[in-house]
């Protein structure tokens, strides 16, 4: 009887149809999905010498690109895993309904509102300045999460003990606050890359690492699979790398893929000096 062949490994990060790539890899073999994909602006996305067109005949067109995405991504989660989705105010609400139908309502974590003050504003509505990130455990209750602090408490009579340690007076003695700082919620305040960033790599949609950052430390331990199957400028490569997870991907864009390349390649520069 003839042995099967063996499986063919996909490269870690590919050029080409997302589709596909994401059919190649085996089922419930990723801990942590982060998409990226076109807003549905319908219009050339440019910059840095780059650029990629999200046009889109309608919203019907967009939805029906991304669905057949979405159902590969609850196939490819582990039970512990958890994918963000990350859109806009054009399509979040029709996206949201789609990850309901694959996910199940009750596998919904977050709708987290990304926050930021880069550019203008509009003199017919109030400044559109925030993303919405959509986020889904594979199966509830199983998932990875880890709680993060970051910022100041915001409490009126807030002392600091011998040691440091933040507390407020009661009735009841002294209730100390954690000094890590207060549980992050789902309203990120971080600043989105200016055109002189110096993270800037030269694709007009580059999210920050500390975003990427961010979502990685709080859904994915050291050694986890963290994929990214929009990747654009490689971010959450970077930030996997940088935190200690493995990570696989793929975009449309041979530019975007150049660019990846190039920031994992600086990257491993930077960590063997």
């Amino acid at each position: 009887m003839k042995s099967a062949a063996p499986r063919v490994k996909p490269p870690r990060i590919h050029h080409g149809d997302n589709l596909p790539y994401m059919a190649s890899l085996p089922g419930g073999s990723i801990d942590l999905i982060y998409l990226d994909p076109p807003f549905g602006t319908n219009r050339m996305r440019r910059g840095g010498g780059a650029a990629y067109a999200d046009q889109w005949r309608d919203i019907k067109t967009y939805l029906a690109f991304l669905y057949p995405r979405l159902v590969e991504c609850h196939r490819l989660l582990a039970a512990t895993g958890t994918l963000y989705v990350h859109l806009d105010w054009r399509a979040a609400h029709y996206v949201r309904i789609q990850l309901d139908t694959i996910f199940g309502g009750r596998n919904f974590l977050n709708e987290i509102i990304w926050h930021y003050r880069t550019g203008g504003v509009s003199r017919k509505w109030f400044g559109r300045k925030h993303d919405t990130i959509l986020c889904y455990a594979r199966t509830l209750g199983r998932h990875c999460f880890t709680v993060l602090r970051d910022g100041v408490y915001r409490t009126d009579g807030l002392k600091r003990d011998e040691q440091g340690r933040p507390y407020k007076s009661t009735t009841k003695g002294r209730l100390y606050f954690d000094a890590r700082g207060p549980a992050l919620t789902d309203v990120w305040d971080l600043p989105f890359l200016s055109t002189v960033s110096l993270e800037r790599a030269g694709w007009p949609t580059q999210k920050p690492v500390a975003l990427l950052e961010r979502i990685i430390t709080a859904s994915s331990r050291k050694g986890d699979t963290v994929a990214d199957f929009f990747c654009g400028s490689g971010t959450t490569f970077v930030a996997a790398k940088r935190l200690g997870r493995d990570f696989l991907g793929c975009d449309s864009s041979k530019a975007a893929v150049r660019i990846a390349l190039r920031r994992l390649a600086t990257e491993a520069e930077r960590s063997s000096d």
